[in-house]
């Protein structure tokens, strides 16, 4: 994987260009690498290859650069994602990401798993914000820093219940491990 992010990362550096909330297509081939026992993707190489393609758009549309600038990063706080159809051995493939919108403390991203414009995959993202400093960066610190979200950029709200519902303990609470009996 980590060949496969150097790739990207050069590729996204010289990309077309996008607006903050525009869909960013990022093209991938399924690798041998990708593949598990039942010889299709493996489950888990979907999620690392949708971090290449938020990353993708993050470049592309410029809001790394003003998180490096600020000394922010992203950290996916959840995630979900729904399967319809394996990607096979060699299959191209696309991956589209879209900044959906935000809630009070975190933003939310789509991405779909695509072949010739057919969904195979969708995901669903809730990442946050921290500071290379320390603490998290404010939904309005983050509004400040890339400007307003559009007047139709809406989150579902059955997303923002799942984000809310899924969502685990803050870092400094506690969350001990007790299983029922």
């Amino acid at each position: 994987m980590i060949f496969r992010t150097m790739l990207h990362a050069l590729i996204s550096r010289f990309g077309p260009r996008l607006g903050h909330y525009d869909v960013a297509y990022t093209r991938f081939r399924v690798m041998p690498t990708d593949l598990d026992i039942l010889n299709h993707m493996n489950n888990g190489v979907y999620l690392s290859v949708a971090d290449i393609g938020r990353f993708d758009l993050l470049t592309r549309n410029g809001v790394w650069a003003i998180f490096k600038k600020l000394g922010w990063y992203p950290v996916v706080a959840s995630e979900t994602i729904s399967f319809r159809k394996s990607l096979q051995p060699w299959q191209r493939f696309v991956v589209e990401s879209r900044l959906l919108g935000f809630d009070e403390k975190a933003v939310y991203v789509e991405q779909r798993f695509t072949v010739d414009g057919e969904i195979y995959t969708q995901s669903f993202i809730r990442g946050r914000f921290l500071k290379k400093s320390g603490g998290v960066v404010t939904i309005a610190e983050l509004l400040e820093a890339v400007g307003p979200v559009p007047h139709d950029a809406r989150v579902p709200e059955w997303l923002v219940e799942w984000g809310a519902d899924a969502a685990l303990p803050p870092t400094r609470a506690e969350a001990p491990s007790v299983w029922g009996d």
